[in-house]
């Protein structure tokens, strides 16, 4: 399959999990649906990895095989599960609490981050172009906290908005480390994606402990059956975005802005499953800030 369409799949998928994590959260107790979630994900990993060391082979050629690693690659990749299960507790936490169509534009403000913190850790330089880029995502942040304010929701105070925040910041990160893990260490990603779904389990049971001793009556579990369809949705959309970017003739400057489109899904089913309102103002916001993550990647 092509690599621009697989970018597309990707971006549709993404939209779909988004959609998949709001309806199953509403109304619902956070730590068991993400706990549940990821524990589908690694229900799906655990027989491909068994599998692969039968069928080295036939994976391999699937980019699915996983390859052995030593006891410091696993503290790693188990690094990066938890960095990753705070960056998705938080981001949970907020998509209970805020449109779907508010939610999902302060997650893809996450280049953004990205770009600031390599500049500062890694000691990257940005181009004008992607300076151009970065401002006129935040042109599109305080647009969208403007039509926030319509809907109750002000930037300022609402604490979801905070977490929300927090946990693309935090993503950033995991994606910066992602970039250790693939490229200094060079590990591959099918080794990666298997170990950190299997240790996100790992790292996410104290949670679903203490809300089951602690907080289980106050905030109930309702079992939906699209907490699995989160699991299954990722790995499908990951799946195509690693594939693509297998191809030789991918360019990294279009399949990563292409997946950041993801929003438009989001966004759309936002609108049409779930009823939110301000419909026009907040495509006007998305557009522009589309525009800024296409200006960064080109950059």
């Amino acid at each position: 399959m092509n690599w621009l369409l697989l970018s597309v799949v990707s971006a549709f998928l993404l939209g779909l999990y988004d959609a998949a994590k709001k309806t199953s959260v509403r109304g619902n107790a956070v730590p068991p649906v993400l706990f549940w979630a990821v524990t589908c994900g690694a229900s799906i990993w655990i027989p491909l990895l068994i599998a692969g060391r039968i069928f080295p082979s036939e994976f391999a050629a699937w980019n699915l095989y996983v390859t052995p690693i030593s006891g410091s690659m696993h503290l790693a990749i188990l690094l990066k599960s938890t960095i990753v299960s705070i960056s998705w507790t938080l981001a949970y936490f907020a998509l209970k609490r805020l449109p779907l169509s508010i939610a999902s534009p302060l997650r893809a403000i996450g280049p953004v981050w990205t770009i600031l913190i390599a500049t500062l850790w890694l000691g990257e330089r940005p181009t004008y172009l992607q300076w151009i880029g970065i401002a006129i995502v935040v042109v599109s942040f305080f647009a969208l906290s403007s039509v926030g304010k319509k809907e109750g929701i002000y930037f300022r105070r609402n604490p979801a908005v905070g977490w929300m925040i927090l946990a693309t910041i935090v993503g950033a990160c995991s994606g910066l480390y992602d970039k250790i893990l693939l490229q200094r260490f060079h590990l591959d990603a099918a080794t990666v994606q298997a170990w950190f779904s299997i240790y996100l389990v790992v790292v996410l049971l104290p949670l679903v402990v203490y809300w089951r001793v602690y907080d289980s009556v106050k905030t109930p579990f309702q079992w939906r059956r699209s907490i699995p369809f989160i699991a299954i949705l990722l790995l499908a959309a990951d799946f195509a975005y690693f594939t693509a970017l297998s191809d030789p003739d991918a360019l990294v400057s279009v399949v990563s802005p292409v997946r950041r489109s993801a929003t438009v899904v989001s966004f759309a089913l936002g609108v049409i499953y779930f009823g939110e309102k301000n419909v026009g103002a907040k495509a006007v916001c998305i557009a522009i800030l589309l525009l800024g993550v296409f200006t960064l990647s080109f950059g």
